[in-house]
């Protein structure tokens, strides 16, 4: 039997996390920092999933906070390679909140992140040429 080789797919890579106190600030709506670190997470899922290498973020570009996220609620975060390039990827990322008991959904978050393939010593990395294209339109 033959085992098929890895599929390398413009799917988009998405996850859910429950906001906890923890994740909060003094407002009790998720803290900036921990969103981020949330985003930054999922672009370098998909990116990785793209270019199926080692990847490092280079930038995060126009990450916009539009609705706070209070404890208890949902994010569901979902990632896309937008553009690749010889050895970089641009990846948007949204995060959109959810209210458990109601099921009401809104768009929270969205930013734009850089993501570089790279070599065992961290050096950029060419992204093989059959995996070089451009994802969405």
């Amino acid at each position: 039997m033959q085992i098929p080789s890895p599929v390398i797919s413009a799917e988009p890579t998405c996850f859910v996390e429950m906001v906890f106190p923890e994740h909060a600030n003094h407002y009790g709506t998720l803290f900036g920092g921990h969103a981020l670190s949330l985003m930054g997470k999922a672009a370098f899922v998909a990116a990785t999933r793209r270019a199926r290498c080692a990847v490092v973020m280079a930038t995060s570009d126009k990450v916009e906070f539009h609705e706070p996220v209070r404890v208890g609620e949902l994010v569901e975060l979902t990632a896309l390679v937008e553009r690749v390039g010889r050895s970089s990827m641009t990846v948007a990322v949204n995060v959109v909140a959810e209210r458990l008991v109601s099921g009401q959904r809104r768009i929270a978050m969205q930013g734009l992140f850089e993501m570089i393939a790279v070599d065992d010593a961290g050096r950029p990395t060419p992204i093989p040429n059959d995996i070089q294209q451009k994802v969405a339109p």
